[in-house]
């Protein structure tokens, strides 16, 4: 091979490089705002079953019995400001106390049911679209190669929210989910 046909090559390998490094930037910065979302999704479905929790709790004590609508109440209130910064220990303590509920509580509207059940499974749902941005963004910042060029090298590795929803039963006979 002529000196010009290796320049030629090696200038058409540099191309190529650039253009998948400014094709993973681009991915990386797209999954980056895709975990955003997905977590502003998360955190509101979050809040509002932890709000309507509180409405039970505060609302329809007498049903619930003054022990469990105390319970309900502190569990509700640490979702929505944990007292030890782990939002996840807190969520799973209000996720317990909802499913410990009757499905039928005298006194309590079904609407109010209703909606915290549809809350509860919307956070469920939410949990699953961000997990799955998050993993994806893992996938893609572990391979050799931006591993190697060090894309994203500083910012750092969104984490898993993984709370008990329920939905893993639900989902389960879709196969294994990869982490």
């Amino acid at each position: 091979m002529t000196p010009g046909a290796w320049l030629l090559l090696a200038a058409g390998v540099a191309v190529l490089l650039l253009a998948w490094t400014a094709w993973t930037l681009t991915r990386l910065r797209r999954l980056e705002s895709r975990v955003a979302r997905a977590w502003s999704v998360l955190d509101t479905r979050l809040q509002q079953r932890a709000a309507l929790a509180a409405d039970l709790a505060s609302e329809h004590s007498a049903a619930l019995g003054e022990d469990r609508a105390t319970r309900l109440k502190t569990a509700a209130h640490d979702a929505r400001q944990p007292r030890t910064g782990d939002r996840e220990l807190a969520e799973n303590t209000l996720g317990r106390e909802l499913r410990t509920l009757p499905d039928e509580l005298p006194g309590v509207p079904a609407r109010l049911l209703t909606e915290l059940a549809e809350a509860d499974a919307r956070m469920g749902l939410a949990r699953r679209f961000y997990n799955d941005a998050v993993r994806d963004t893992h996938l893609l910042r572990l391979h050799r190669f931006p591993r190697l060029l060090r894309l994203h090298a500083d910012r750092p590795l969104p984490r898993f929210f993984d709370v008990e929803d329920g939905l893993d039963a639900v989902t389960s006979g879709a196969g294994p989910v990869a982490r």
